[in-house]
């Protein structure tokens, strides 16, 4: 099994920065895509950003120019750099991994237990 854990959540006030970090442990045969989802109350999860094995990275609209998205593949982490925050960036932020494990075929899809981000003043 594949554990994400997740940390660099908090309050900040708009305009602020957060940096968000999520380490990948287990045994891992490859780690393929990692990314960075959000739910904001009484809203369904969405991609902010994610970064492919190869480097590509895509983002959520309304954080392009904003969010940066990076990796450290030697260590499985997975890093999100949020600049000029805003209030609807508000949520929790779920560290995302597609993994495959030892001896398996098929990548699984992995959940951190999300980290909670305010932009409030």
């Amino acid at each position: 099994q594949v554990q994400l854990v997740e940390s660099g959540g908090g309050l900040v006030q708009p305009g602020g920065s957060l940096r968000l970090s999520c380490a990948a442990s287990g045994s891992i045969f490859s780690m393929n895509a990692m990314g960075w989802y959000r739910q904001a109350p009484g809203k369904q999860r969405e991609l902010v950003a994610a970064i492919r094995r190869g480097g590509s990275t895509n983002y959520e609209d309304s954080v392009k120019g904003r969010f940066t998205i990076s990796r450290d593949y030697a260590n499985n982490t997975v890093y999100l750099q949020m600049n000029s925050l805003q209030p609807e960036d508000t949520g929790v932020y779920y560290c995302n991994a597609k993994a495959i494990l030892p001896g398996r075929w098929l990548e699984n899809n992995y959940w951190g237990q999300g980290t909670q981000v305010t932009v409030s003043s």
